[in-house]
């Protein structure tokens, strides 16, 4: 047998796929350089032919990796939606404006978005990942890149509804060029929230009934010693950058990058208190986000909010310093090279070790859903075929040589399926990109609610109509990694890619031609479904221009078309429904294109009193009334 044959045998033992089918239907194979740094990654020796024979005698291959769901592991489904259907809003917390708040979405704007989402007939409010991110460092502002899934972001508080807030007298009226900018300013919002909430946890010191003290004293006895870990590494990245060292532990010193040694023992001792101060935060946000979560069921949803867990983890934040056998350090996660990247995506985020997990018997996965379901109703699973496989890219590669990884598949999903079940809640796998064969039947089979994007959804040429969707899914016209409905009308999305130089050669007027194209099939799906206004029919057979503007009436057309899908969920997207242009996020940018810091165009005090939000929000409840 050739050294190659060992490689491959190595490989397979490892879940290292040699080969994967990309997007556009061509075999890649994997590279051998590429597949042995990533053994290398996992602790496998592999440089050389002798390493690969030897790791061939000590390797076993890994278990519970079948891509099926073991008998009798589902998640929750109410009963009342098992032949029902329903609607709900997604927004992004941050992106919030309100009258009151201090410069970013939070959880007091996240009730009252809930209310008036109820109010419109909506069922469940999504949101995007609330986890914890870089207390000393807010401008990492990305919800996908978190320091700990295990916790939540304290920038989400509303610092006027907390305890003594009247007390902070004029300190309440932020600066009006903070509250009303278009962009949210993290690195101004930051500091300004920090100062604030330290203030008020003084007061809660000092003043604190015992009904509060103890029920603060509960949260942290039942949150244990991974709040405990959080805070202090919170309390420490404050430290650090006070000195200079940087917010995350990789540039710390060495006597800091461990939680158990003796330096880190002592500064835990000698700043109790900032400890204490980052678990009060978690005490805080997660009696806020509980009571948007109640506040939404008292206004009539059935879910209630609809929350998202992240793939992965920062590798340089608090859940990878806690526990960094948890991650393998010598590798990101991304995706492979597609027409919107001809690069590859790398999403710089730590891979969760397959082995870690198993030998912590999925503990810290277990925790981290346990927490986004605390009080959600609903839970998107970001790339689900992250329970199956993932992309990873080796130190010193790119993203165009990485390989596809698996995980105990089996294992994972009980894991879910056991905490959906206690949690009660829905579970709605990301299943967008390259799905592997076999695996949404195996979602099916798990009671796991496919996803599906009507851009996406297409034969060929044509786009699919909607009662060929399939009845276990939820359905939406489009996604925070993709174009506004008003963005993908007027062609703009093609502009900031274009401009990003994130697209593969391409013709941009060649583009614009296609997005036409494009524009008049679904006009043409439109009349087939007796829903094409009057006016755009001359645009549909090519005889007029389409407007630059999205005409209102196809806004509502288009959603009423996704709301005839038989899938149980469908999504009205707040960017939608107030009208905006310019996306939330452009995968593949970081400082090409404001991520995560776009607010939408009009209060929550406001939304309802908007013509479009009302137009659509009438067509779901006419196209799906609340039954059963």
């Amino acid at each position: 047998m050739s050294a190659g044959d060992d490689l491959q045998r190595l490989a397979a033992r490892a879940g290292i796929d040699r080969d994967f089918v990309s997007m556009t239907g061509d075999r890649v194979k994997v590279s051998d350089d590429a597949v042995r740094a990533v053994l290398g990654a996992m602790g496998i020796a592999a440089a050389t032919d002798a390493d690969v024979a030897t790791s061939l005698a000590i390797v076993s291959p890994m278990k519970d990796a079948a891509l099926e769901a073991p008998p009798g592991v589902s998640c929750h489904v109410p009963g009342w939606l098992d032949h029902g259907r329903c609607w709900g809003v997604t927004c992004q917390v941050y992106s919030l404006r309100s009258a009151r708040n201090w410069g970013i979405g939070d959880f007091e704007d996240l009730g009252l978005m809930a209310e008036t989402s109820a109010a419109a007939g909506a069922d469940f409010l999504g949101v995007n990942p609330l986890h914890a991110l870089f207390m000393a460092a807010p401008d990492r502002c990305s919800p996908f890149f978190p320091s700990s899934r295990q916790f939540l972001n304290p920038l989400y508080i509303a610092v006027d509804k907390v305890s003594g807030a009247e007390a902070l007298g004029d300190a309440l009226d932020i600066p009006e060029e903070i509250r009303g900018g278009d962009l949210i300013d993290y690195a101004a919002v930051g500091p300004i929230k920090r100062k604030a909430l330290g203030f008020l946890f003084r007061l809660f010191q000092d003043r604190a009934s015992e009904a509060e003290a103890a029920a603060f004293a509960g949260f942290v006895a039942e949150r244990g010693r991974s709040l405990y870990l959080h805070a202090l590494f919170e309390a420490l990245s404050e430290e650090m950058v006070e000195r200079g060292q940087g917010a995350t532990w990789h540039n710390w010193p060495d006597v800091y990058r461990d939680p158990g040694t003796e330096a880190v023992r002592s500064f835990a001792s000698n700043h109790a208190d900032s400890v204490t101060f980052h678990s009060w935060l978690q005490w805080l946000a997660d009696g806020q986000l509980a009571g948007a979560q109640a506040r939404a069921l008292a206004a009539g949803m059935r879910i209630g909010l609809y929350l998202d867990l992240a793939v992965g983890v920062a590798p340089d934040g608090s859940d990878t310093w806690a526990d960094p056998d948890l991650v393998v350090p010598g590798a990101r996660i991304g995706a492979p090279p597609d027409y919107f990247n001809a690069a590859g995506q790398d999403w710089g985020l730590a891979p969760l070790s397959p082995s870690g997990l198993a030998g912590h018997d999925f503990k810290p996965y277990r925790q981290a859903l346990d927490t986004v379901l605390r009080h959600a109703g609903a839970l998107r699973i970001d790339h689900a075929m992250g329970l199956y496989r993932l992309y990873w890219i080796a130190r010193d590669f790119t993203a165009a040589d990485g390989v596809y990884v698996h995980y105990p598949f089996q294992a994972m999903l009980r894991t879910l399926a056991e905490v959906s079940r206690h949690r009660r809640t829905i579970v709605i796998g990301e299943d967008l990109g390259v799905v592997p064969t076999g695996f949404r039947e195996a979602m099916r089979a798990a009671e796991m609610q496919s996803y599906r994007v009507l851009f996406f959804e297409k034969r060929e040429d044509f786009f699919i109509p909607p009662e060929e969707y399939p009845r276990e899914a939820m359905a939406c016209l489009t996604i925070h990694d993709l174009h506004t409905l008003a963005g993908w009308w007027r062609g703009r999305d093609l502009e900031v890619l274009d401009a990003a130089g994130v697209l593969q050669a391409h013709n941009l007027d060649q583009l614009f031609e296609q997005r036409g194209h494009e524009r008049r099939r679904l006009l043409g799906l439109l009349a087939d479904k007796g829903l094409l206004p009057e006016a755009m029919r001359a645009v549909m057979h090519d005889d007029a221009e389409a407007p630059v503007e999205l005409p209102s009436e196809v806004a509502v057309a288009l959603h009423r078309l996704v709301a005839r899908t038989p899938c149980r969920l469908v999504t009205v997207a707040a960017e939608d429904v107030t009208g905006m242009v310019e996306q939330v996020n452009v995968p593949g940018t970081t400082v090409e294109h404001p991520n995560w810091q776009r607010k939408l165009p009009v209060t929550v005090e406001d939304i309802a009193g908007l013509p479009l939000f009302g137009a659509i929000t009438a067509a779901m409840r006419a196209e799906r009334p609340a039954i059963g």
